[in-house]
């Protein structure tokens, strides 16, 4: 038999916990009203304890979502919270702040802490600096293949999640500012205002390109993994998971129950055949269209179509003409009085406008062709036109085949219960029920319950006990949340039993083992946070009066302006350029010219790393100077390296080796190089900051999420010296697996086949407000989303520098060179004058 792999269910509310616990959910993921990526849905904390005793009884594991950014000032309220939710008898949290992973390690040490794909895990490595903050599993991002999962399975053995059915976002979470950027509500903090569901325009070298109906360029379809179970199966994952807290109990009943047959099907190694029934069911329930976005591997044709932004359900056909208050459809499936249909128009019509739908009043079939007819007023028959598509987003069928779950008067799902029976004549009757975890290797048994009768047994005079007996009175389970397992005879002395001791006995195991199952136990916990940010705090020298010299950082993304701002460094002092180049083989060079000038350089790493992408690390290590680390992929075996004394003389840095992992313990260029953290580690208190230096750091960018007061008060917590503030850039949006180059201005699949227009051309998407958001491509072919306006505020600095911060960076996206010169000597006169 195969290792079983978790389902676990998502939860906005009571329904869809109870939904998913009868559709056949191992687990069930929910947030609090705070500290959850999904801020509008959740559980109070008051009903958490009844939240768990549910989940318990009925044999769920139940995972609270504790994954937004921890600020400072919050602490203390997140350290109450996680006791409480540890008194609950939470099975685990999920959690995004590495710092709030660390203090959770010391408040509730007995909480397991899972990694958010919050936490942009896209390598073994990555699994492995989670583990150094306390994380038992970490949940991989939605981009990863199958191949790349597997990889690193075969490099760890930390507990990997995947997600396998649902909304994608089309950022790396953990990497998307836009709703930080254009709203003031950060995703990182559970206020995603989904900026990628809008439509933009798309601008080519500077011109409009037209796309015709494609208009939702960086809104991805939804993922369906259904087929790919097996495999994730075969993988050894931990878990598979369905995303959609935002979605009804009719979502989480039909996904669930899906996932659930194919998770079995697979361990007993039956194939599982996808009717386009179910298929379609699916799609119907909720979808924008499914697909194995990106773990059957990158096809950037398919992963963003760009005809809406929402859920479309399934195409049902096309409009062939409109009446006077009816209309004629050609037919792809069978339409229903009560569907709810949705007219695309998205090749005429403005997408700022509201779609034409409505629910259907009558059908009646014309030979090949249905006529529609709808309620009166109900539809606007001048907003369709013939040959639009037609979608049903609604069949109150569905909901009516998902009563049985939805709306269970008796519980659907059910666990085995094994029962041990001991009849010895003139001894009282004995009987030991217990519940045998599933989900462990070792079947282990939870929970144990046992009935000793009052009177001794007497020998039978004419029936004795047997095992029919048992099994027909032991066995009516009806309407328990348990059905029969086995049951064993220990002794059996040909004794008489009374029918209604053994309906008793049942009755009081059934309840004392639910008793016990959903019984909460109470922790105890000292306090952490005050006495942690105390000792963070006593570690900061005092700020003197004496002024620091503030120092000026570049980050340039062209050889153009790498030219502006040596040009920069000749009149006013650089203290380094950082290189972000599209490609790596422009880098060497480079990195000499900075040096020739009498600069420091520095190197940017990817955001992401995959499995396959380790030869960059040889690359950039090789390059035998400063890194800006960018993913925890890369952190992990640099910065351990970085707080290890011993180092061997011998780099492999320069090695022609096809390997696809990286032994940086063997290089000791890494030793000599500094490294920094960027904004991407997502750093948002002292405790998280403390944490990324402690790995070998020597300055971290904070996280974009922090305002600039914030930046300031980070000072009692770290030594001023530690932080690098971006004081000028475009702030980076998106970060995505997405291609908009390649979707859009070419034909190919991926980076093999599309001839790479990001070396060719500049684009931007054009927002409904006028302004361009550059796009630009990195070393994996990842693209970023910049905003428009630059982002600066001169009065924070002043702030900053008054509380001791001495690194200033500006980055650059489009600037020419000119426009890079200048820009960096404002800034550096504006540094000298302040």
């Amino acid at each position: 038999m195969k290792k079983i792999p978790e389902l676990m269910s998502p939860a906005g509310h009571w329904p869809q916990l109870q939904t998913a616990i009868e559709a056949g959910a191992d687990a069930v993921y929910f947030g609090l009203n705070h500290f959850s990526a999904r801020g509008k849905v959740g559980f109070t904390l008051t009903e958490l304890p009844e939240v768990m005793g549910t989940l318990r009884g009925r044999g769920v594991k139940g995972f609270v979502t504790f994954n937004t950014l921890v600020f400072d000032h919050e602490l203390e309220q997140a350290e109450a919270a996680i006791r409480e939710i540890a008194a609950a008898g939470a099975d685990a949290v999920i959690v995004q702040d590495i710092g709030m992973a660390r203090l959770i390690s010391q408040i509730a040490p007995e909480l397991t802490i899972h990694g958010s794909t919050q936490m942009s895990i896209t390598s073994a490595e990555g699994a492995e600096l989670a583990r150094t903050f306390g994380c038992r599993r970490v949940v991989l991002g939605r981009e990863l293949s199958l191949a790349d999962i597997r990889k690193i399975s075969n490099a760890t053995d930390m507990e990997l999640e995947v997600f396998v059915h649902g909304a994608l976002c089309v950022s790396y979470s953990g990497q998307c500012f836009s709703s930080e950027a254009w709203g003031g509500r950060s995703a990182n903090r559970g206020k995603c205002a989904q900026a990628c569901r809008l439509s933009y325009d798309l601008i080519v070298d500077g011109e409009p390109r037209d796309l015709g109906e494609y208009r939702y360029l960086l809104s991805p379809g939804d993922l369906y993994a259904l087929e790919q179970v097996p495999e994730l199966v075969d993988i050894g994952v931990a878990c598979l998971k369905i995303e959609g807290r935002y979605k009804e109990a009719d979502y989480v009943g039909m996904t669930t129950r899906a996932y659930r047959e194919a998770i079995d099907l697979a361990v007993s190694g039956q194939p599982k055949i996808v009717s386009a029934e179910e298929k379609r069911d699916l799609e119907q329930i909720y979808s924008r269209g499914l697909g194995a976005h990106f773990i059957s591997g990158t096809n950037h044709q398919t992963a963003v179509e760009g005809r809406a932004p929402r859920h479309r359900g399934v195409r049902v056909g096309k409009v062939f003409s409109i009446g006077r208050g009816s209309l004629i459809v050609t037919p792809e499936v069978e339409i229903k009085p009560g569907d709810g249909l949705v007219f695309d128009a998205a090749d005429w019509r403005s997408p700022n406008e509201p779609e034409e739908g409505g629910n259907v009043y009558e059908v009646i079939p014309k030979g090949t062709q249905f006529e529609l007819k709808f309620g009166r007023g109900e539809i606007d028959f001048g907003r369709i036109r013939a040959g639009d598509w037609v979608w049903r987003t609604r069949d109150p069928q569905l909901s009516r085949k998902l009563k049985s779950l939805t709306k269970a008067e008796v519980p659907v799902s059910t666990q085995p219960i094994d029962f041990q029976v001991t009849a010895t004549l003139g001894q009282p009757l004995k009987i030991e029920a217990w519940i045998i975890d599933t989900s462990t290797d070792s079947k282990r048994i939870s929970e144990v319950a046992t009935y000793i009768g009052e009177e001794p047994l007497t020998a039978a005079d004419k029936r004795a006990l047997d095992q029919i007996q048992l099994v027909e009175k032991l066995g009516r389970l009806g309407g328990t949340p348990y059905r029969l397992g086995s049951i064993h005879t220990l002794s059996n002395d040909g004794v008489f039993v009374r029918s209604t001791e053994l309906n008793e006995a049942r009755r009081i195991l059934v309840d004392a083992l639910f008793d016990s199952s959903s019984q909460v136990k109470p922790i105890e916990s000292k306090p952490v946070v005050r006495e942690a940010l105390k000792k963070l705090q006593s570690s900061v020298e005092s700020p003197t009066s004496e002024a620091k010299l503030s120092q000026l950082h570049l980050l340039v993304r062209t050889p153009e302006q790498l030219d502006g701002a040596l040009e920069a460094s000749r009149s006013f002092p650089i203290a380094s350029i950082t290189l972000d180049y599209l490609e790596l083989y422009g880098l060497r060079p480079s990195v000499e010219k900075i040096r020739a000038a009498g600069v420091r350089p520095r190197v940017a790493s990817p955001r992401i790393l995959k499995p396959t992408e380790q030869k960059i690390v040889h690359f950039l290590i090789s390059l035998k100077t400063d890194l800006l680390i960018r993913t925890g992929g890369l952190l992990h075996p640099l910065g351990g390296l970085k707080t290890n004394s011993e180092s061997t003389a011998e780099s492999t840095a320069e090695s022609e080796s096809t390997a696809e992992s990286v032994d940086v313990s063997k290089s000791s260029v890494a030793s000599e190089i500094n490294l920094h953290g960027d904004f991407s580690l997502n750093a948002a208190n002292g405790v998280s900051f403390r944490s990324y230096l402690d790995l070998g750091l020597m300055r971290i960018a904070p996280t974009y999420d922090l305002n600039a007061q914030q930046i300031k008060e980070l000072t009692r917590y770290v030594p001023a010296s530690s932080l690098e503030v971006i004081a000028y850039s475009h702030l980076p949006v998106f970060h995505t697996e997405h291609c908009v180059f390649c979707r859009f201005l070419s034909t190919g699949t991926d980076n093999t086949n599309c001839g790479h227009p990001c070396e060719k051309h500049r684009i931007a998407v054009q927002d409904h407000s006028g302004r361009a958001h550059p796009v630009m491509a990195d070393i994996g072919c990842r693209n970023t989303v910049f905003g428009a306006e630059a982002q600066i505020d001169a009065s924070a600095i002043k702030q900053w520098q008054g509380v001791g911060i001495e690194h200033y960076r500006i980055e650059f996206v489009h600037q020419t060179q000119s426009q890079t010169q200048a820009i960096a000597e404002v800034f550096s006169r504006y540094l000298q004058s302040t």
